[in-house]
């Protein structure tokens, strides 16, 4: 089973773990587009569950196939390919392997495909849905595939997942690389990851954090003029979202305090170099997705 770190993952292997207990190998691959500290702490917060996890650090391929790549869905589809490619090369040293356990969900499958076979339209691609390369001789089993979101929380809570698990905001499988709008860099990873730590920890120092479903940052493909003592600036901007929603499907913008955003904005501005502007999304779902990309 791939583990991401998220609440589908970590209930879906929980769920099987029970069932099958020792016989389940699961794998966590650092793509180099997760948050940061993120790959250390997901394995460790593992170990309470008892689960058998193998850690891989595929930061420099992902970062070499992504190399110059802007389109939204050619980074989903190169993202969704590589994780398979590292998840088969490493599942390929565990003998006797029938079957892949994956943590999808009823909005993965609604957004990548067609849910009736009617004509509703691919809204975005998910690495998840949509079955494996020929390659893969593997059967898939998705204990939560006609689940929502906090459905499967509630199944999490019934196994008795620790708090700081199923609290967790739902984090795209592409992960940060689909909220670097444009190419994607290691540097560009790094300036996210911090803007991101100081949002994100921002909010749990609030105690909002569980007020809110979801919440990122972007960074975005624009620059703009500053000023920074007495000298002017040239830098990047980044945009703030933070949604309410009970099942990922609707999702309206959250009127986070004023005097929270102003905190938060002069923090990053403070502390990240290299950028220079902070602006918040208010925009809803629908007409905007949760994710810029």
């Amino acid at each position: 089973m791939g583990l991401s770190g998220g609440v589908d993952s970590s209930v879906a292997a929980t769920l099987v773990h029970r069932a099958i207990g020792k016989n389940l190998h699961c794998i966590f691959v650092d793509n180099g587009l997760l948050r940061k500290n993120e790959f250390e702490q997901v394995l460790d917060s593992y170990k309470g569950l008892g689960l058998n996890v193998k850690g891989v650090d595929a930061k420099k391929q992902f970062y070499r196939e992504l190399e110059g790549v802007k389109d939204p869905e050619t980074k989903r589809k190169i993202i969704g390919r590589l994780f398979v490619e590292v998840f088969d090369d490493e599942s390929s040293k565990i003998e006797d392997v029938k079957w892949l356990g994956q943590g999808t969900i009823y909005p993965d499958v609604i957004e990548s495909v067609s849910a009736t076979g009617g004509p509703s339209a691919t809204i975005k691609s998910h690495h998840n849905v949509g079955g494996l390369p020929d390659y893969m001789k593997l059967k898939i089993v998705e204990p939560m595939r006609l689940l929502f979101k906090d459905e499967v929380r509630r199944v999490g809570a019934a196994l008795g997942i620790p708090k700081v698990i199923l609290g967790r905001h739902p984090f795209p499988g592409p992960g940060l690389g689909i909220r670097i709008l444009g190419d994607i860099t290691p540097e560009k990873v790094r300036l996210l990851q911090e803007v991101d730590y100081i949002f994100i920890q921002g909010l749990k120092d609030a105690g909002l954090y569980d007020e809110v479903w979801q919440a990122g940052a972007i960074l975005l493909p624009i620059q703009s003029v500053g000023v920074m003592g007495d000298e002017r600036t040239y830098e990047q901007a980044v945009a703030l979202r933070a949604v309410s929603s009970t099942d990922g499907m609707t999702a309206d913008w959250c009127h986070l305090p004023h005097v929270f955003l102003g905190k938060i904005s002069n923090e990053i501005i403070n502390k990240v170099k290299g950028i220079n502007r902070v602006v918040y999304d208010i925009s809803s779902k629908p007409p905007a997705t949760i994710e810029w990309e």
